[in-house]
């Protein structure tokens, strides 16, 4: 039992870049623009934020600079995309290649530097619990701040009229420009929210998932939370369940491992993507239903 609730806790821990970096991708990709840039947004936020933790000691300034730089990223491609009218997936997929390549050169005197631990939260009486307390009320504050900004998402999307005029940005653009909406403003104010979420992801992996600085760390993951959009169906509740569910299978593969399971470890590395692709597959049997949730202009030009 007591190593259920552990594989309970690491799978919300792991799981929590991948919520962040969908649930930014989900709101750009609801006013109908696609990043492929998030992989290339993580590493350079991962580095900035391990830059900052390791020169101020402070873990929130490092989430602040990691959000600041993925936020950056994210409007140079509303800029190329936007005002110039450069395609969005040669442009997303040149931002990942531009963030992988600058981030090794940047994180070179960083390379086998260390930081000391940060504290998890303790909450009185429900941390102290036998199973419920180590699973799930003993993690950083930024995992129950990820929970927390999934509802607000929902609401926000659901509840405001803001969040109705992005998606009517993200259904019919035309139409929202026809009323007098600034099409092109508000689509940039997401892609640079959503770059946003996708550094402060970057920058846990680094300073608290992973306290260390490698080139590549975060290995993929910005692709799986493109997927993982998909897979939600662009609803941040099912964001959630599918990153902790990622997470829980990425997990396994060093609790088989310390089970003495006899599987070669690179089969279990590849656990956590192999169950993407199956879901994958699984979702593109029935093209209607994701049709039916995708945002009516995802992906298309726009120009007033």
């Amino acid at each position: 039992m007591h190593e259920f609730a552990l594989l309970l806790a690491s799978a919300l821990s792991a799981g929590t870049p991948l919520a962040l970096a969908s649930l930014g991708l989900l709101v750009n990709e609801k006013s109908g623009v696609v990043n492929l840039g998030a992989e290339g947004m993580m590493l350079m936020a991962a580095i900035a934020g391990f830059a900052v933790a390791v020169t101020t000691g402070n873990q929130w300034l490092a989430f602040g600079a990691g959000a600041a730089v993925g936020s950056l990223l994210a409007a140079l491609v509303g800029l190329l995309v936007l005002w110039l009218g450069t395609n969005q997936y040669a442009t997303g997929l040149a931002l990942s290649l531009f963030g992988a390549g600058l981030s090794a050169f940047v994180g070179l005197d960083y390379v086998g530097r260390n930081l000391p631990p940060f504290g998890h939260v303790h909450i009185p009486l429900l941390s102290d619990l036998p199973f419920a307390g180590p699973a799930l009320f003993s993690h950083h504050p930024m995992v129950y701040l990820t929970v927390l900004l999934a509802l607000a998402i929902h609401l926000f999307l659901h509840r405001t009229r803001a969040g109705l005029v992005l998606r009517a940005v993200g259904e019919s653009p035309q139409s929202a420009h026809a009323l007098g909406y600034p099409v092109r403003r508000i689509r940039l104010l997401a892609l640079m929210f959503g770059g946003a979420l996708c550094g402060v992801a970057g920058a846990y992996l680094s300073v608290i998932y992973t306290p260390m600085w490698v080139q590549g760390m975060t290995a993929g993951r910005g692709w799986i939370a493109l997927a993982l959009t998909t897979f939600a169906t662009w609803r941040p509740g099912r964001v959630l369940l599918g990153a902790y569910l990622f997470g829980g299978v990425t997990m396994l593969q060093f609790y088989f491992q310390g089970a003495g399971v006899q599987v070669p470890s690179q089969l279990l590395s590849m656990l956590p993507y192999v169950a993407t692709i199956v879901v994958l597959a699984l979702m593109s049997r029935n093209p209607v239903w994701i049709r039916v949730n995708m945002p009516a202009s995802l992906g298309k030009v726009f120009r007033p």
